[in-house]
C-alpha cells in the first residue's frame, strides 16, 4: 500500500515523457546520450518532476477533500507534512546532482545548469501553489516543460543552440493546449475550440519535416493521430472522456519529442521516444497519470 500510494503521488507513469524531454534538450542543446552526465541528469530532473507532482497534492489535499476525496491524502493514507518534506527533499537532492553536473564534472557548464534548475522549480512551485481558479497556470505549465529542455541544454552547451530554443517555444505550445483541457476533467464546463490552436505550432513544424525521412513520417502522423483522438473524445464526452483525452496526451509529449529528435536527424533516439510513448500509455493502465 505505500508503495502503490508512493508512485500515485508521483504520477510515475508519466516519467517516460520526462526522460524523452531530457533526451531532446541535451541533444539538441549540443549533448549525447552517451555522455557521463546524462544518467545523473535524468535522475535530477525525474525528482523535479516527481517532487513537483508531490507538492501539487499538498497544496491541493484541502480542495481534494470536498472534490477528490479518494486522493491519498484527503483518504487518510499519508500526511499532508509528510508529502510536503518528501516533494522538498527530492528539489533538494535534484539540485544537488545539478551542481555536481555544472561544477564537478568534466567539461561542466559552471552554474548555468543550477541556476536553470533552480528557476525550474521555482516555476513548479509558483503551479503547484496556486493554478486553481488561475488563468495563467496553462501558461505557467508549459514554462515549465520549456524549462526542462533548456536546463538539460545548459548542461551542455552555454548558450544554447536556437533550434533547442525554437522546439522548447513548441513544446510551451503544446503544453498550453493540454493544460487548458486537464483543467476542465473534474468540471462538466466544455473546454471549447481554443486548446485547439496551441496544438497547431508543433504540427506545422511537424509537418515541414514530413518528408525528411520515414522516422519524420511515422513520428509526424502518430502526433496527429494523438491530437485528433484527444479533441474526438473532448467532443464526444462520454464519463471519462476527457480523462482520457488527458492522459494520451501527456503520453503524446514523448511523441512530440520523436517528431524533434527525426527532424534533427536523430532517428534511433527518435525511436525510443516513440517506445516512451507505449510504455507511458502503459503505465498509465496502472498508475493514473492524471
Amino acid at each position: 500500500m505505500v508503495l502503490a500510494t508512493t508512485l500515485r503521488l508521483g504520477r510515475v507513469s508519466n516519467l517516460p515523457t520526462v526522460w524523452t524531454n531530457v533526451l531532446t534538450g541535451l541533444v539538441l542543446g549540443g549533448g549525447t546520450f552517451l555522455d557521463p552526465r546524462t544518467l545523473p541528469l535524468l535522475v535530477a530532473i525525474s525528482l523535479f518532476y516527481v517532487g513537483g507532482m508531490y507538492l501539487n497534492d499538498a497544496f491541493d489535499a484541502d480542495i481534494d477533500r470536498e472534490e477528490r476525496s479518494d486522493r491519498p491524502i484527503p483518504s487518510g493514507l499519508i500526511d499532508q507534512r509528510t508529502v510536503f518534506n518528501a516533494g522538498g527533499a527530492m528539489f533538494i537532492i535534484g539540485l544537488c546532482i545539478l551542481l555536481w553536473i555544472g561544477f564537478i564534472a568534466d567539461n561542466g557548464t559552471g552554474g548555468f545548469p543550477s541556476t536553470a534548475g533552480l528557476v525550474l522549480l521555482t516555476s513548479i512551485v509558483v503551479y503547484d501553489w496556486h493554478h486553481k481558479g488561475n488563468p495563467f497556470a496553462p501558461y505557467i505549465m508549459g514554462v515549465c516543460r520549456m524549462l526542462v529542455y533548456i536546463t538539460a541544454g545548459l548542461c551542455f552547451l552555454v548558450p544554447p543552440p536556437a533550434l533547442l530554443l525554437l522546439v522548447a517555444l513548441l513544446l510551451f505550445s503544446y503544453l498550453i493546449g493540454l493544460t487548458m483541457i486537464a483543467r476542465h476533467e473534474a468540471s462538466s464546463e466544455d473546454a471549447g475550440i481554443w486548446p485547439v490552436l496551441f496544438f497547431l505550432p508543433p504540427v506545422v513544424y511537424g509537418l515541414l519535416f514530413f518528408v525528411d525521412n520515414a522516422t519524420s513520417a511515422v513520428a509526424f502522423i502518430l502526433l496527429l493521430l494523438v491530437i485528433a483522438l484527444a479533441f474526438w473524445m473532448l467532443r464526444r464526452r462520454l464519463p471519462g472522456d476527457i480523462g482520457v483525452a488527458v492522459s494520451v496526451l501527456i503520453a503524446g509529449i514523448c511523441v512530440l519529442d520523436a517528431v524533434f529528435l527525426a527532424s534533427a536527424g536523430e532517428v534511433v533516439l527518435a525511436w525510443w521516444a516513440i517506445a516512451g510513448f507505449i510504455l507511458t500509455l502503459i503505465l498509465q493502465r496502472f498508475i493514473p497519470g492524471t
